[in-house]
């Protein structure tokens, strides 16, 4: 079970529900449950002992349900650069205003299309403010081709 599959069974049973008429009930009855669930979860988080948190918010469950209750501890520069930290990427910036995340590629591999989807799920789950990522590639090396430089006088 992840924060992601959780959102896309509910985004299919709510369009359901608009396809029967019923859009209105369903949205409520998710208000009052995202409701309920926050503050409980905000309690919870209120009542541990400082510290506990904190090693918990590695894992793609806890830290996907704190982000989206708003309880997250971390402020979203921190929590993208947990997403990313295992991928071979940088951030390059990132727009409150529209949610897109620039990030830079810096090795050689490892950000193929898979590797892209794995970068888009960490961030869903940690950050789900981000709602586009940009991907910019570094140059290519230049590679140069002129004469051999003089030769070193020869040692005897």
């Amino acid at each position: 079970m992840s924060a992601e599959l959780t959102g896309l069974r509910v985004k299919e049973v709510l369009d359901s529900l608009t396809a029967s008429g019923q859009a209105e009930a369903g949205e409520v009855l998710v208000r009052e449950l995202m409701a309920f669930y926050s503050a409980g979860l905000a309690r919870l988080v209120e009542l541990l002992p400082p510290g506990v948190l904190t090693p918990l918010l590695d894992d793609r469950l806890v830290a996907g349900l704190l982000a989206l209750h708003d309880l997250h501890p971390e402020d979203v520069t921190a929590r993208i650069a947990r997403a990313v930290a295992d991928f071979a990427v940088e951030v390059v910036g990132f727009d409150r205003d529209s949610g897109v995340l620039a990030l830079r590629k810096v090795s050689g591999c490892g950000c193929g299309s898979s590797a892209m989807e794995d970068v888009e799920s960490a961030l869903s789950c940690h950050a789900p403010e981000v709602t586009a990522v940009e991907l910019e590639r570094p140059p290519a090396p230049l590679l140069q081709i002129g004469a051999r430089p003089p030769a070193a006088a020869e040692v005897r």
